[in-house]
């Protein structure tokens, strides 16, 4: 049996080749430039910056995502400190920065922030529900008010 020979410096039939001017990520990738799901989660959690509002009255609270100087989501809670709930109100996430991992360390820097409050939402949007199904938080009906308010 023979085997036919080919030549070291010559690439085998039907084998791709890889221009030298391609270093990977496509044509038209610039060098350096990174983008993509991967990215926007280094940014979400290196460059993003937690930041505590001021009480707007009743408990009501916000706090604000901000990259840059420019706010790209906020998350509004209410907290009562005789009954130690805290309810959260609205979540709210630039579209860029969706699936990056920002409303969950929104809500964990909540959770460590405030060590003894129960939490609850009034969401019921596909895209919090989902987020609140993760981070484990129970859904309660909007017009519920602490347990000490109603009694």
């Amino acid at each position: 049996m023979t085997y036919p020979l080919r030549s070291p410096a010559l690439p085998a039939a039907g084998a791709a080749t890889i221009p030298a001017h391609h270093g990977g990520g496509g044509r038209h990738r610039l060098p350096g430039h990174r983008r993509g799901a991967w990215h926007r989660r280094v940014i979400a959690y290196s460059q993003v910056e937690l930041v505590q509002s001021s009480e707007r009255g009743t408990g009501d609270r916000c706090l604000l995502l901000v990259l840059v100087r420019k706010v790209v989501g906020h998350v509004e809670f209410r907290l009562c400190a005789s009954c130690s709930e805290g309810v959260i109100t609205e979540v709210s996430i630039e579209k860029r920065f969706h699936r990056s991992g920002l409303g969950t360390r929104a809500l964990s820097h909540l959770r460590a922030r405030y060590p003894g409050v129960v939490w609850h939402t009034t969401l019921d949007r596909r895209t919090t529900r989902d987020l609140m199904r993760r981070m484990r938080v129970p859904w309660q009906a909007e017009d519920t008010r602490c347990s000490h308010a109603s009694a």
